[in-house]
């Protein structure tokens, strides 16, 4: 499905940035089958997912790889033109040119123009990696104004998805916090710079139902537990986590 949006604007420089991204997130085919293997694990052909922060899309190739139905949202222009050029006449995609938060309206979002995989919503997400090792030499050169949207809009509008992937770079919680009921399973992406907003997403989740738990690490796409663990102790090994473990995926499956 076409996605309908008003002209982008952007620099070379965010462009040169996601066609890095292109090369980093595409160009490597073993990724690209464990990746998909991951998702088998968690979602059936048909349904429909919700790729929050899609950014240059690779999640939603390995969902249509499924079967699946996608709603993909992305607020940064640039990365949003990528996606209108390569997926936009792709059928059972539908892209959303915004961000997700906690409530609907306009929010700033600050990019990062050299690597726009960490530009995010969350001043917090830039101050906790500020000085952090492992970030060094990032920066946040331009804010800009974006729409904004809730998990609770996106099901009025495209309906419930089986599951949906949250990579928004600090911003996790807001996401989850603008949604009233629970999914039957979703990820989430976690920093150990920011331990705590993984710990505030568990704690959200389990105040809208009980879910089991599981976490990949970095790219790997491997799932760390043979089988999943319950909300204490999923908490008990993010804590545990090296700072060098940098950051992964967290799985949520809902019980029953």
């Amino acid at each position: 499905m076409r996605s309908m949006t008003p002209p982008l604007r952007f620099s070379l420089r965010e462009w040169k940035g996601v066609e890095r991204s292109v090369r980093i997130y595409y160009g490597d085919s073993a990724r690209a089958r464990r990746m998909t293997a991951i998702y088998r694990r968690f979602i059936r052909p048909g349904q429909l997912v919700f790729d929050i922060g899609s950014h240059v899309g690779d999640r939603i190739a390995a969902f249509r790889r499924l079967g699946c139905r996608v709603v993909a949202v992305e607020p940064q222009p640039a990365a949003f033109s990528y996606l209108r050029d390569v997926y936009g006449q792709r059928p059972g995609v539908t892209l959303v040119h915004a961000a997700v938060s906690d409530r609907a309206g306009v929010l700033p979002l600050r990019l990062n123009l050299a690597n726009p995989t960490v530009s995010t919503a969350s001043s917090a997400f830039i101050d906790a990696a500020d000085g952090a090792a492992g970030w060094e030499g990032q920066r946040w050169e331009r804010v800009i104004k974006v729409p904004a949207v809730t998990l609770d809009g996106l099901t009025a509008a495209h309906g419930v998805p089986g599951f949906a992937k949250i990579d928004v770079e600090g911003f996790e919680l807001e996401v989850l916090n603008g949604l009233s009921r629970p999914l039957p399973a979703l990820s989430f992406e976690f920093t150990t710079i920011q331990r705590g907003v993984a710990e505030a997403c568990i704690a959200r989740l389990a105040a809208l139902g009980t879910y089991d738990f599981n976490v990949a690490l970095g790219e790997s796409h491997d799932l760390a537990f043979a089988h999943a663990v319950d909300a204490d102790a999923m908490l008990r090994h993010l804590r545990g986590l090296p700072h060098a473990a940098n950051s992964g995926d967290v799985y949520a499956v809902r019980r029953g």
